[in-house]
């Protein structure tokens, strides 16, 4: 089996291009956070590629610094460089995203990842007996 997900932010904006076919493909690093011994944390910049759809929604609401959920799988490819040198690499091919927080905002629930809800109107709803949803 071949899953890879990962939470990370956005190390820059993703960059959005079409093939001669017509399809979207997004490509962008995620900055992974690892435990580096000694309370130490470092980052490893792992590319991902989303296709289509996927692509658009990444292009149109991603910003850089975002924190972000990627499901997908590992592939290695090789290719020729323009030097001649046959080259390899690893990336991600997205096939699901998750955000975990908003683009950055100066609104207090924004920036805490939307997250936030009125304690006090809590339970206040209340259905008749025939419109319970289970």
């Amino acid at each position: 089996m071949n899953k890879v997900i990962l939470v990370g932010r956005l190390a820059q904006d993703p960059e959005v291009r079409y093939t001669q076919t017509g399809k979207a493909v997004a490509s962008f690093s995620l900055a992974v956070n690892r435990y580096a011994g000694q309370g130490q944390t470092e980052a490893d910049f792992i590319p991902i590629v989303a296709w289509e759809k996927l692509a658009e929604i990444c292009g149109n609401n991603l910003t850089k610094g975002q924190r972000i959920l990627i499901e997908g799988r590992l592939t290695i490819r090789s290719y020729e460089a323009n030097d001649g040198q046959k080259r390899r690499v690893a990336e991600v091919i997205a096939q699901n995203m998750e955000f975990l927080e908003k683009k950055q905002s100066h609104s207090s629930a924004e920036s805490t990842g939307g997250n936030s809800f009125d304690a006090k109107s809590f339970g206040k709803e209340v259905f008749p007996e025939e419109e319970i949803p289970f």
